[in-house]
């Protein structure tokens, strides 16, 4: 995005990336969902099939619901350590910032004191 909250061409073909990312991984989940649920029921031979198509519908919904959670954690915990990355790099910046300056001010008092010294030694 540019200055002023205008997007450019490349911002919206990385959010359309992104979304299709998003899409196409969630899909991935769900069909893996839904195959685990296919094997689950494999193993309990005696459901109905009535009772085979309720055990795979409640367990594509707890692990994408499983799933969603642990995503969330995960994105929680990026920006929380994001944050901390910033707030940690502002820090360095600031205490190098001062080291600069005062190493500048001491360099300008050392030459503004040798160019008073050359000055009366001229004499």
């Amino acid at each position: 995005m540019r200055r002023g909250g205008q997007h450019t061409s490349r911002d919206v073909g990385n959010t359309l990336a992104d979304t299709i990312e998003g899409y196409l991984l969630a899909r991935a989940h769900h069909e893996e969902a839904a195959r685990e649920a296919e094997e689950l029921c494999a193993l309990l031979p005696w459901l109905t099939s009535t009772q085979a198509e309720d055990v795979r519908r409640h367990y594509v919904r707890q692990r994408i619901g499983l799933t969603r959670r642990m995503l969330r954690a995960t994105v929680d915990r990026a920006a929380e350590l994001r944050q901390e990355y910033e707030d940690r790099y502002a820090a360095l910046r600031r205490a190098l910032l001062r080291r600069h300056a005062a190493c500048a001010s001491a360099v300008l008092a050392c030459a503004g004191g040798l160019g008073a010294l050359a000055g009366l030694l001229s004499r």
